[in-house]
């Protein structure tokens, strides 16, 4: 950790001499130095984590290869494995299907598929063991007509894969969509016009253009399998995340757990290392001139009804249900003559936050961005890769992290929303980074360069042509941390003001306490209200260029 701090401090140095005896231009101060000093900010919780684990002294190495902690960790490596493979097993025909065919009611499948995004990990696992627990309500349904008195076990890996795939699987669903709306259709034209099938095609020339949507996708989806908490806690599958929050809540001294989470940063390091080496240099914008138009759908024929089945089957298992179980918790309360009241006053406090979350992150994310694609070299990428390190720390690290800071250093914004926001840009920077990412990727640079030969000035071609050619990655990106701002817990919990209640805290709140009717009500709402920016996001279709 304090090489990376150190490599990050001596970009201010590196970045001015970026150009020299290399092929990279130098960048230009507006860019390096905003994203130099965001990278250092989000090194904040780790240099923290750093300074615990160091207090500890020797007692961290005899934690760490224990073979309880061994045993964790490989647990932990399956379950991102899994999630991720199946993730992308869900997303990938299901971004074809919704893009590129003539499926129908495509554009509703775009939005319903995606909608599981929205829903907290701790909602989704209370509704899996509610539906598909031992003796839950699927059990009841089928008890009757086929005298069934229990279901298999779904505790443990099993019900941890499904719950964690199933509201983490859209990060890369909508990195491949945006992907298939920016592809150029010309390339895949000219194969099928050399006499190569639709498979030869896709393998060919669709899936190389595909490869930064699916690092960034399936980027994203191992590091949330990697924070996640709810999901697995409430399915008893001890993770990282699940050991590193009893070590809070049972040790006074929170050294140990500090050094459990150093670990889950060096398995991020790990992920992001191995990310890295699969990218490659390859172009993914035309490099000629030419027109642009939208591609040919294509006509599913005799796949059409079992293609409409796989999207109604991902949509039943991920949204319906627990929608269902949620509605049943409401009719159920109301039944019983419990008070349920809408919670308006916290719909508008998260609506507000998430919004100011979701503007200052994409911000931040562009000067990243564009230093990683347009002034890739060591230095170029150092930023980027540190600001996916947060990403993979639970909520409740980076929010302590944050209360030691703000308590210590920063009084006058402690338990204000700066703070709370500041913790946020932390958490899903990555988010709009990645997407951002990927649309600079698919635009020339020819662009940029002939409006610099033109005499406007880095500031001027970065306003009034980079930022609207990536414009859908920036937009992407927001609504992303729009959407997972609205169901962040433990950061709220902890830095949000005194009073200021979200619908994720008003959920917590609710369930802690066993009131599953009155915390199905803001949970309920909290989906309706996502539903909105995300309907609006994924049925964005890009205009002909002529």
């Amino acid at each position: 950790m304090g090489v990376v701090i150190g490599k990050t401090l001596s970009l201010i140095g590196r970045l001015g001499r970026a150009g020299q005896g290399t092929h990279i231009p130098r960048p230009p101060v507006i860019i390096w130095l905003p994203a130099v000093f965001i990278a250092l900010g989000v090194l904040l919780p780790q240099a923290y984590l750093v300074l615990r684990a160091l207090g500890a002294g020797g007692e961290i190495w005899e934690l760490l290869f224990r073979t309880r902690t061994l045993a964790i960790l490989g647990r932990t490596v399956a379950l991102v494995i899994a999630v991720t493979a199946v993730s992308l097993a869900i997303s990938l025909p299901l971004a074809w299907l919704t893009t590129r065919t003539d499926l129908p009611l495509r554009r509703v499948w775009s939005v319903l598929t995606a909608l599981p995004l929205v829903i907290p990990s701790y909602v989704a696992g209370f509704t899996v063991v509610a539906a598909l627990g031992p003796r839950g309500i699927l059990q009841q349904l089928l008890a009757e007509p086929f005298g069934l008195e229990r279901l298999p076990e779904i505790y443990g890996f099993p019900g941890a894969l499904l719950t964690v795939t199933a509201v983490s699987y859209p990060y890369l669903l909508l990195a491949l969509q945006a992907a298939f709306h920016g592809l150029d259709p010309c390339l895949e034209e000219a194969s099928h016009s050399l006499g190569y099938g639709s498979w030869d095609t896709f393998r060919r020339i669709t899936l190389p253009q595909l490869r930064p949507a699916l690092a960034a996708g399936s980027l994203l989806v191992a590091l949330y399998t990697l924070r996640d908490f709810g999901g697995v806690s409430l399915l008893r599958y001890e993770t990282f995340t699940w050991a590193i929050y009893i070590q809070y809540q049972t040790s006074i001294d929170r050294m140990s757990a500090a050094a459990l989470s150093l670990v889950l940063v060096a398995l991020a390091v790990t992920i992001l290392l191995i990310e890295t080496r699969t990218q490659s240099r390859a172009r993914y914008y035309r490099s000629t001139v030419g027109v642009v138009h939208l591609p040919t759908q294509r006509q599913l024929g005799r796949w059409r009804w079992p293609a409409l089945g796989f999207c109604v089957s991902v949509v039943l298992l991920t949204l319906a249900m627990p929608m269902a179980i949620l509605v049943y918790w409401t009719t159920s309360g109301m039944s019983a003559g419990e008070s349920l009241r809408l919670a308006w006053g916290s719909a508008l406090n998260s609506a507000y936050v998430s919004g100011l979350a979701a503007a200052i992150t994409a911000v931040a994310a562009l000067p990243i961005a564009i230093l990683a694609v347009r002034y890739a070299g060591k230095s170029g990428r150092l930023p980027e890769r540190v600001t996916y390190v947060g990403f993979a720390l639970p909520g409740i690290v980076i929010a302590l992290a944050l209360v030691f800071f703000g308590a210590n250093y920063a009084t006058p914004i402690y338990q204000t929303l700066g703070i709370l926001l500041f913790a946020y840009l932390i958490l899903f920077l990555p988010q709009a980074v990645g997407s951002t990412r990927t649309s600079l990727l698919q635009i020339s640079p020819h662009v940029e360069e002939a409006a610099r030969s033109l005499g406007r000035s880095v500031r001027q071609t970065l306003i009034t042509v980079t930022l609207p050619l990536v414009r859908p990655g920036v937009l992407a990106g927001a609504a992303l941390v729009f959407l997972t701002t609205m169901k962040e817990l433990p950061a709220t919990l902890l830095l949000s003001p005194i009073g200021f209640k979200t619908l994720a805290t008003s959920v917590w709140s609710a369930t802690s306490e066993s009131l599953f009717a009155q915390a199905a009500v803001p949970a309920l709402l909290l989906i309706v209200l996502s539903s909105i920016p995300m309907a609006l996001l994924v049925t964005r279709q890009p205009k002909e260029i002529s």
